[in-house]
């Protein structure tokens, strides 16, 4: 059986780039006759409010998209929330660290911030990390230990590239150490986005990500965790991203692209799912339609492989 999933972080309103992710993974798996999950990706504690996660349901339901399993309909897998998922991340590090996968890293607060939260592409987290705390000898660790309580970074093999096949961009091939050693548990104890999205996939038997082509350059760092932690790997499918007019993925900056306030405005669902159903190649003119009428005539292969840049729609 195969099974994908939708997965938003509840740091704000779901817009119209979110929505489309999620119309794409649900139509690329009922398409299949397959099940779907929906899960609440809240590890970054300090940016999630539960009041954005109730949004999303909401949004995600008004737009004709349904789920088997979920936060708010349970399953055989629960807890559908990340949150509420802590002890299968502790069970993960602690299988990497058994493996000796993972190290102390003792490196300022700056380098490490940014961990919790699902990244949009490795260059928004900034210059690779240098390695400068994996080769330190058991002295230097005791001794930086007496002065700052350390995060723990996955040790990226240093002499193996990285290639898998994505369902939509195609060959990918990454080298050795891209992207650096990364956090898997920071100092303040909050998990990595990284670990945990391998954690819950794995646990809840996802066997196709489909997902924003932002996190095309995660898809290797993931890769070896599932390896290091002896899961299998599902395929990964990354949709090119909407560019607002300005060239840039489109974001909450655009303005006007929050699906509840179309909904709050009275527009029917189903001309917002015609609109994304336009622009992601699916049908030949922006025309109302909804979710489960696309379902026959689905076709990876219509969606566009390059970003699209489109207006702000006027429903």
């Amino acid at each position: 059986m195969r099974r994908g999933r939708f997965a938003p972080t509840p740091s704000g309103k779901m817009h119209l780039g979110n929505a489309r992710t999620a119309l794409l993974a649900w139509l690329h798996i009922r398409s299949l006759k397959g099940e779907f999950v929906l899960r609440m990706e809240d590890i970054d504690t300090e940016r999630s409010r539960e009041k954005w996660a109730k949004l999303a349901l909401l949004d995600l339901r008004w737009l004709g998209l349904d789920w088997d399993e979920g936060p708010d309909v349970g399953g055989r897998y629960a807890p559908y929330t990340q949150s509420e998922r802590l002890d299968r991340y502790a069970a993960g590090l602690q299988h990497l660290q058994a493996k000796g996968a993972v190290y102390p890293c003792y490196c300022s607060r700056a380098d490490i911030l940014s961990a919790a939260s699902a990244p949009h592409g490795l260059r928004s987290e900034g210059k690779a990390y240098a390695g400068t705390c994996r080769h330190l000898t058991p002295a230097e660790r005791v001794e930086k230990a007496l002065q700052k309580s350390p995060s723990l970074r996955f040790a990226m093999p240093e002499h193996r590239d990285v290639s898998f096949e994505d369902g939509i961009a195609g060959k990918q091939v990454f080298a050795a150490g891209s992207g650096g050693d990364f956090v898997v548990r920071r100092a303040d104890g909050l998990y990595s986005y990284q670990l945990s999205v391998v954690m819950d996939d794995a646990d809840m038997g996802i066997t196709d990500v489909l997902r924003g082509y932002d996190l095309l350059d995660s898809t290797p760092r993931q890769i070896l965790l599932y390896e290091a932690l002896e899961l299998e790997a599902p395929a990964f499918l990354h949709v090119p991203l909407l560019n607002g007019p300005d060239g840039k993925r489109l974001a909450k900056r655009h303005g006007g692209i929050a699906i509840s306030s179309f909904r709050e405005r009275g527009i029917p669902p189903e001309r917002v799912v015609g609109w994304l159903a336009y622009v992601s190649g699916l049908i030949d003119r922006p025309e109302s339609i909804s979710a489960s009428e696309l379902i026959p005539s689905f076709n990876l292969s219509l969606i566009p492989r390059e970003a699209v840049v489109v207006d702000i729609p006027n429903l």
